[in-house]
């Protein structure tokens, strides 16, 4: 196992001597014929035999309790085989391993509307659905928080909560500055509504119970399922080699994956229970609303002396979690005063949780339009202004940074997209119908290292096999191990097999918080390491000497083919990545600066976005083409934060208005432009054994703030409550000619 430490120059020995040249290749996806297909079973279509059907009852009201439940009528409906609605077990939203229990054991207290309260369960779905409407619920409504004040904060214990940043005498350095910035900002709820909703297939054998789920972790999902439970988490396997996207949504279990365990044992038989799209916006956390503040004092000449960025967030009764809003600004930009806080707001809303990009997606929007502001206000160019306070270690503990290709990715950028192009003053530029503005922002994405496993078998007949239960969602971890695998032991790609997704495999980070990739690789990569230095020492050689190449060895003079040096047997080796010291001795994230060009209707306020052009530091790239994929995905998911999505509540009901994709808006093909993504690449040795630094998320942080610059250059409007609609712009559109 490799020492995590700033003085072990060696621990990347095995990637950094490959030469297969596999490992950051454009390859496309190994499982994407299996996708397109058919061939990959996603959880609720794998087969059982003899299986039921189960559909979740929820709650009517969003706040109060239940009188009583009359369910007569339900089992009597034809088809219907149990109906399960007194089991403390039955959780009220989806589970995981760290809330407290009484989060989710409320008895038949109601917390917020679509609480899952029981189920039904028949010989067919549509039966189940069917009978759910016959079971009668009696209420006692009582008066919900369902518009809690976010410039008003609770006073609320502080676990959770993410600590504040405070250096310098803010409030003194802020009152003297030459230049002060001041304002506030609004994000609405976030849905991360993945492709395929919560789904789960339920069966037990003896003691012991087998779930296919839609999950982002199956080894966190064995505690979680355990504790929910109370039986032992080593009688649980998780089961999940596709799922359809999760974007943090799947980081917890799904209430359904519980509602099915029950049943399936009630009833001996396997249960499959997948949420509507409606259940799944309550059912499955969201991205909190937020009120944040931002204020920035500088000197005469730009340079940032105090940064504040204060944050509330709503989140509803005994959940932990809180929005970290500015865990990018933290290390962002220089200053000598910081203060950055978050702070709650209780409210009867379901439960908001970590969706992509928790902390920078809602963060950025704010923090990168008031530097955008703030520029403007010094008569300096947004770029210039972020040069000028590009710091040389992190203002906010003084640390060194890992790679931090920051001032490059602006240079780039602005090479690529034309920035030279652009004119300062806005509403200055007209084609017909439409102004046209250029904006920027930066992109920041801290880096993360999470334990994870993986066993590496390279088998006599020269082919290699990697285990571990990590999961991939949409991202590619089927090709990018393969890839590590086979640059590391010098293999072709159709010579390694991947097995992933099943919590008896080798525990990993699981997919999220842009960890999976690079701390699953660190450990398949660890492995090899293993296995080379085995190979090397049948050449009487040392690893460092070892040469592996389209599956031969080479060391001392000669050449020998992996078959022949092993004889006939395998050889197996477990990687174990994990943090180090290296972790506490620096900062370490992933960089970027996103360029959009947008167009605003003259008339009609009507924003459409031509054009984008991102430049990222995502240190060692293991595949370009997936990559550049979960980068686009991103944007696009920024240019929806800053347009279109608004999940709404009703103020007087607590019930989501828009819980489905007819009502709540996310980019099509037609909103998204053509995005051009670039990469600076300079492996980051302090991060991994892998080199690599996180991805998925870093496309979604600042690209909804460059198109709200580019729409305040196109028209002159700065929109500080978000998403920027027609209405915000309609009433103070330029005079026409």
């Amino acid at each position: 196992m490799a020492d995590h430490t700033l003085s072990s120059p060696e621990r990347l020995s095995t990637l950094d001597r490959a030469v297969q040249r596999v490992l950051g290749q454009p390859i496309d996806r190994t499982d994407g014929p299996a996708k397109v297909s058919g061939d990959a079973r996603y959880s609720f279509e794998i087969e059982a035999d003899n299986a039921l059907y189960g559909h979740i009852l929820t709650a009517g009201i969003g706040a109060g309790r239940i009188d009583a439940i009359d369910a007569d009528a339900a089992r009597a409906a034809p088809g219907v085989v149990a109906v399960l609605v007194d089991d403390p077990r039955l959780p009220a939203d989806a589970v995981n391993s760290f809330d407290k229990l009484k989060s989710w054991r409320l008895g038949h207290d109601i917390r917020f509307f679509g609480q899952a309260i029981g189920v039904v369960v028949a010989e067919t779905q549509e039966a189940a659905r069917a009978a759910a409407r016959l079971v009668d619920i009696r209420y006692a409504p009582q008066q919900g928080r369902f518009t809690p004040d976010l410039s008003h904060p609770d006073e609320i214990e502080p676990e959770g909560l993410r600590p504040p940043v405070k250096t310098g005498d803010f409030d003194a350095i802020f009152a003297g500055a030459t230049f002060r910035y001041d304002q506030s900002y609004s994000t609405p709820i976030h849905f991360p509504a993945a492709m395929e909703p919560q789904a789960t297939l339920a069966r037990w054998e003896d003691d012991e119970l087998i779930l296919h789920s839609s999950l982002q972790s199956t080894g966190g999902a064995t505690k979680a399922v355990g504790r929910a439970l109370d039986i032992d988490p080593q009688k649980v396997r998780v089961i999940a080699p596709f799922v359809g996207g999760g974007f943090g949504g799947k980081t917890s279990v799904g209430a359904e994956a519980i509602y099915a365990a029950i049943a399936a044992k009630h009833t001996g038989r396997p249960v499959k229970i997948v949420q509507t799209r409606r259940q799944v916006a309550a059912l499955a956390h969201h991205r909190a609303p937020t009120r944040q503040r931002v204020r920035i004092a500088t000197d005469a000449d730009g340079h940032i002396r105090a940064f504040g960025h204060h944050a509330v967030i709503a989140q509803r009764d005994n959940r932990s979690f809180v929005e970290p809003v500015h865990i990018g600004t933290t290390h962002l930009y220089a200053g000598d005063a910081r203060l950055m806080t978050v702070d709650l707001a209780r409210a009867d809303h379901p439960t908001s949780g970590a969706v992509r990009s928790p902390g920078e997606a809602c963060g950025t929007l704010a923090v990168e339009v008031a530097m955008d502001e703030a520029a403007e206000a010094l008569g300096l160019d947004p770029i210039e202004f972020r040069r000028r306070n590009e710091p040389k270690v992190s203002p906010a503990n003084g640390k060194p940074f890992g790679t931090r290709k920051l001032i490059e990715c602006y240079e780039e950028g602005a090479r690529r997209f034309g920035w030279d192009q652009r004119s300062a003053k806005p509403a200055s530029r007209r084609e017909g119908d439409w102004w046209i503005g250029h904006g920027m922002a930066a992109a920041i994405r801290s880096n993360i290292t999470v334990e994870a496993r993986a066993t590496v078998t390279l088998e006599a007949d020269g082919s290699a096999h990697i285990e571990t239960d990590m999961t991939d969602i949409g991202t590619g971890t089927y090709t990018i191990l393969m890839q590590v695998v086979a640059e590391a032991l010098g293999l072709s790609p159709d010579r390694v097999r991947v097995s992933i997704g099943d919590s008896s495999l080798p525990r990993s980070a699981g997919s999220g918080g842009s960890f999976g990739a690079s701390s699953a690789s660190s450990a398949a990569a660890l492995a090899c390491q293993e296995i080379a230095g085995k190979l090397a020492a049948k050449l009487d050689a040392e690893a460092k000497d070892l040469t592996l190449q389209d599956g031969h060895a080479t060391a001392r003079n000669r050449r020998v083919p992996l078959t022949e040096l092993l004889g006939g047997e395998a050889i197996s080796a477990k990687g174990h990545a994990k943090p180090g010291k290296h972790t506490d001795a620096h900062v370490s994230a992933s960089y970027g600066a996103h360029f959009a060009e947008v167009a605003v209707n003259a008339f009609t306020g009507e924003v459409r976005v031509r054009r984008m052009t991102g430049i990222f530091d995502i240190g060692r790239v293991l595949n370009e083409k997936t990559a550049r994929s979960q980068i686009v995905g991103g944007i696009v998911w920024g240019i929806g934060s800053v347009l279109h999505e608004d999940g709404v509540i009703d103020p007087h009901s607590g019930q989501f208005v828009n819980p489905d994709f007819g009502e709540y808006h996310i980019p099509t093909h037609a909103d998204s432009p053509p995005i051009e993504v670039h990469f600076i690449e300079e492996v980051d040795n302090l991060a991994n054994e892998a080199g690599a630094k996180g991805v998925g998320e870093l496309g979604n942080s600042g690209a909804g703030a460059a198109v709200a610059n580019a729409i305040y250059n196109a028209c002159g409007i700065r929109v500080h409550d978000f998403p920027i609609t027609l209405d915000k712009l309609l009433s103070a559109l330029p005079e026409q000619d």
